[in-house]
């Protein structure tokens, strides 16, 4: 008898145990796909965000890619021949027109001219005696000479003339080749990386030269539009001149604004492309020859136009269209026409109008007429919404020798295992019920049906303990 009452007491105690489970399980709202719990379930209100349409002013740009070019850019070679003495600049240097950026040794050349100098005085020299002896011809006529010796004074007079003109170019030459001892600087720019060092020999016409001198205020940059591009590049070049702006290649920074100089007279037959040239004034060095940029042109301003943000244009087989959100918290879906767009904000032809409010994020279960809600919105708390409070904990059942009556008094004192039974039989369904208890209910109609469920499962283990056989 006492193998089958631990028997009975182990079956009450695991059918109680798990009718109590199950029942806690099955009162637990479950979570949404979404994240929210309970009746917010796949069926409620889709979560969104969204901004309204706006008339605004939109710039029509052209893109494209180009690179940086110096304006003018030099190679600074010797003239002549010679020892390099002195180097007047530092690298990375910004020098002006005519500025002194290394010297020659000039010895040689200064000797030159120092004799060229001193020919030229002898030949004045020769050249007043033969003047004076044509004087003294002519003044005694053919009494004393004849006629061709006064011709033959003459012409000896304007060789001497002539040779003194020589002398006088061979030291003008000689000077200039003197000058091209001290190497200036032909434009004003900013010298780069010296390719040789003082103290060495130079030559007239070294291929390396001895500096790179470019000019970077103001700068160009070259860049090339598509060719079907051209009509409406060159419809705006006629009314005024075109902005550009220089961005760096990821488009996040601008580096600077110019203007368009120049567009190429003939389209490039094998790339399709034109080539077109602006100028920028680089005060602030952004700009550096060979740099990589990526250029916008602005070619025309729409005055007014309905803008919408991109994020909301969406893309379906019959083309773009848009959710708007109606009075009644609901959206439509409106097919549109979008004339021009970027990266921010697209231009609506048609399908809008000012004011329109268009859903710009969770368009993952929307479709048209569905409800939905703004993401400012706070959700409701459905554990906060219940119309009754959660249910207290179910107070312990009495004991069995009290709930049995009088007339089963004696059968009760004669089992001592009924109280381990009692208490087996309780305990796991009060833990039950506390743990229960203790999560809130999301509804009133829930916690009354598992408060019954409860009280009926206690009202069974009371009968089931007092009528165990002896």
């Amino acid at each position: 008898m006492t193998i089958l009452k631990q028997f009975l007491a182990l079956l009450i105690v695991c059918v109680l145990g798990g009718g109590a489970y199950y029942a806690t399980r099955s009162d637990t709202p479950s979570a949404s796909p979404d994240g929210s719990r309970g009746r917010q379930g796949s069926g409620g209100p889709v979560t969104i965000t969204a901004e309204q349409a706006r008339p605004a002013d939109f710039p029509v740009y052209l893109d494209g890619v180009g690179s940086a070019k110096a304006r003018n850019s030099i190679v600074v070679r010797p003239q002549v021949d010679g020892r390099l003495i002195s180097i007047k600049f530092k690298e990375g240097q910004d020098v002006n027109k005519g500025d002194l950026l290394a010297k020659i040794d000039p010895v040689t050349y200064q000797a030159q001219l120092d004799q060229a100098t001193a020919k030229k005085t002898i030949d004045e020299a020769q050249l007043a005696n033969l003047q004076r002896d044509l004087a003294r011809y002519e003044k005694v006529g053919t009494l004393a000479v004849t006629e061709k010796q006064i011709d033959l004074q003459r012409v000896l007079v304007v060789q001497q003339q002539a040779q003194i003109a020589s002398d006088a170019a061979a030291i003008d030459n000689l000077k200039a080749i003197l000058d091209y001892t001290d190497i200036k600087a032909p434009i004003s720019g900013r010298v780069g990386i010296r390719n040789i060092d003082e103290g060495n020999l130079v030559r007239a016409g070294d291929a390396t030269g001895i500096v790179t001198i470019t000019e970077v205020r103001p700068i160009s940059v070259m860049f090339t539009l598509p060719q079907q591009q051209l009509p409406v590049l060159t419809k705006a070049l006629v009314n005024a001149a075109l902005k550009v702006d220089a961005f760096t290649t990821d488009s996040r920074t601008l580096l600077d604004s110019g203007v368009l100089q120049v567009v190429d007279n003939q389209v490039d037959p094998q790339t399709g492309t034109i080539r077109i040239k602006a100028d920028f004034p680089n005060d602030k060095l952004q700009l550096w020859p060979g740099q990589f940029v990526n250029v916008r042109l602005l070619v025309d301003t729409l005055k007014g136009a309905i803008v919408t943000p991109t994020a909301s244009v969406q893309r379906g087989p019959n083309g773009p269209f848009v959710y708007v959100v109606t009075d009644g918290n609901t959206v439509s879906m409106r097919p549109v026409k979008i004339s021009q767009q970027n990266e921010k904000d697209a231009v609506v032809a048609e399908g809008l109008k000012a004011g329109d409010s268009v859903v710009t994020s969770g368009f993952g279960r929307l479709e048209d007429g569905k409800a939905v809600k703004l993401s400012d919105a706070r959700p409701p708390d459905p554990w906060a919404t219940s119309s009754s409070p959660t249910s207290p904990p179910a107070s312990s059942p009495p004991a069995a020798k009290s709930s049995t009556g009088s007339g089963q008094s004696s059968a009760s004192d004669s089992l001592p295992p009924a109280p381990s039974i009692e208490a087996a039989v309780v305990k796991p369904a009060d833990a039950a019920v506390e743990k229960a208890a203790a999560k809130p209910a999301p509804d009133t109609a829930a916690d009354e049906a598992s408060g019954k469920r409860q009280r009926k499962h206690k009202r069974q283990a009371e009968r089931d303990g007092a009528s165990a056989p002896p």
